[in-house]
């Protein structure tokens, strides 16, 4: 094994260097980032006794999933606008849950979440570029039940969780200054963040793509409130993270690795949530979510769902808890019909695309 010399004399062996690079090709740095940005707040709210604000915190901390590996100057308009735009949706969503509002107007603001998160990522470039983590956040807050004397504690957790995230994606800079001289292979390389696209407004793939959202969202919630099934919000997320962002190839795919993999990850959250650990476990298997999620998300969908759905029914749990097996239940039936209906949203645009060709 040949020593490695770094400055200042110092010599590793060629394995570290090897397990250095490949920190770096899984996304190391942005996991970890995504880890702490989710386990820190949660830690405080459960040491000031406010678990059921766990829903707050997590969203709030989703801003460190954006800006990944842009560069500094890039990743603070991203971040920024990224993490406004979900302060802005948990406000939007914590009014309509504070004056209960009826099942037509949390409708029109699932629309509206829809249109302005796809604008707003197409126009400031952020990735992903569709509103999953907006519709998620407003669906969740948006139903909780929230006394009007707790509308400004709750909005504040999740505007410091924010900040929190906000500050932890930016220190990169500071630590490449510091540490990345010395170790450099433990830094991945920052790439090319998107450009602004100040007229993606006018852009009809843009305009496409909303529509399809809310269409496939609509018609999932209706199908999943008319049969029953509880959490009505997750068959919309389905269909939200199954179709493809503005321009994007229409792939069945995902469709089908969304319902693989939640199904596996909800056989791993019955292991987690049956036993009926204690709450530190919890947090602990939401940052483990986080860091499972973000070293996989890049590389295959499916397997980093094995991840995101244990995160996802942890935080639900923590925050409005419920029979685990119903929990678990629900979430599998509604993956499968979200899916189903992005599926057929997916077959309906290649074969009209195909059609295209032939003629």
């Amino acid at each position: 094994m040949h020593p490695i010399h770094l400055p200042g004399g110092a010599a590793q062996p060629e394995s570290l260097r090897q397990w250095a690079r490949s920190l770096r090709a899984f996304q190391f740095e942005v996991a970890t980032r995504a880890a702490v940005a989710a386990a820190l707040p949660l830690t405080v709210l459960v040491l000031t006794g406010h678990l059921d604000w766990t829903a707050y915190a997590a969203f709030g901390a989703m801003t460190s999933l954006f800006g990944r590996n842009e560069p500094y100057r890039v990743r603070l308009r991203t971040v920024t606008v990224a993490g406004t735009l979900m302060l802005v949706i948990i406000t939007v969503a914590l009014v309509l849950a504070v004056i209960e509002a009826p099942l037509l107007v949390l409708t029109a603001g699932l629309v509206v979440v829809i249109v302005v998160g796809i604008l707003v990522a197409s126009t400031a470039g952020l990735f992903p570029a569709t509103p999953i983590f907006f519709v998620f956040g407003y669906a969740v807050i948006a139903q909780l039940p929230t006394p009007g004397a707790e509308f400004w504690p709750r909005l504040l957790v999740a505007g410091a969780s924010a900040a929190f995230a906000w500050l932890l994606t930016m220190s990169g800079w500071l630590l490449r200054r510091v540490a990345g001289r010395r170790e450099p292979d433990l830094f991945k390389n920052l790439l090319h963040g998107a450009l602004v696209r100040p007229r993606a407004i006018r852009d009809s793939r843009v305009w496409v793509s909303i529509a399809q959202n809310v269409v496939g969202a609509l018609a999932a919630g209706a199908l999943a409130l008319a049969a029953g099934i509880g959490h009505p919000y997750w068959a919309v997320v389905s269909v939200v993270a199954v179709l493809p962002p503005p321009g994007a190839a229409h792939s069945t795919s995902r469709a089908i690795h969304r319902m693989i993999g939640t199904t596996l990850g909800v056989g791993l959250t019955a292991l987690v949530l049956l036993p009926g650990p204690p709450v530190a476990v919890l947090i602990l298997v939401i940052a483990l979510g986080q860091f499972g999620a973000e070293i996989l998300i890049g590389r295959h969908y499916g397997a980093a769902l094995l991840f995101v759905t244990p995160l996802a029914l942890t935080v639900v749990h923590l925050t409005s808890p419920a029979p685990v097996p119903a929990l678990l239940v629900d979430r599998v039936l509604e993956t499968v019909l979200g899916s189903v209906i992005a599926l057929i949203i997916v077959l309906l645009v290649r074969a009209r695309a195909k059609s295209k060709v032939e003629h």
